[in-house]
């Protein structure tokens, strides 16, 4: 036969009560798992509370791959920064599946970059990732991109959120 204390039945007792509170904006845990799970979750509740999605476009498949690409560009590569006069060149490496991530992130990202900043940016293309340009007005500006480097320059704009609803709405943000 099965024994349980009173202790352990009355700790298990209250963990559903628990999660439902946590899940309802109490004082518990938010975190609803890994960073990547996290993001699809919040997604999915926003399109959920929206009255106004569009359930035939909604597509959280390309969102989870765009996050897989995300993963991929800050574990799986390796950036080195350069300085010639005002102008910072990093060149991003990556092997395999972080290549193509390291393109596309890059590619989508330099037009956001440069309308936040008022930097000039470009980026190229390589066989094993991308050397991204970016031209700076100042001093000032030129310690803030070398010291941010490539993985904090790629986090500048708050527009990340609001993209990540656009793939998962089954739009195309980087038309």
């Amino acid at each position: 036969m099965f024994k349980i204390s009173l202790c352990t039945f009355l700790a298990l007792a209250t963990v559903p009560a628990f999660a439902q509170q946590a899940h309802h904006q109490s004082a518990g845990p938010t975190e609803v798992g890994q960073s990547a799970f996290a993001a699809i979750s919040e997604i999915v509740e926003v399109l959920g509370n929206d009255p106004e999605t569009d359930w035939t476009k909604v597509n959280v498949s390309s969102l989870q791959n765009h996050l897989v690409d995300m993963e991929l560009l800050t574990m799986r590569t390796n950036a080195t920064v350069e300085t010639i006069d005002l102008t910072v060149v990093i060149t991003v490496l990556g092997q395999g599946e972080a290549v193509g991530a390291v393109q596309r992130l890059t590619t989508a990202h330099v037009p956001m970059l440069a309308a936040e900043t008022g930097w000039e940016v470009d980026v190229d293309p390589t066989r094993s990732g991308t050397i991204l340009r970016i031209a700076v007005s100042s001093e000032t500006e030129l310690a803030r991109v070398t010291g941010l480097g490539f993985y904090g320059i790629m986090t500048i704009g708050a527009h990340h959120q609001a993209h990540h609803l656009q793939i998962a709405r089954g739009d195309d943000p980087h038309r």
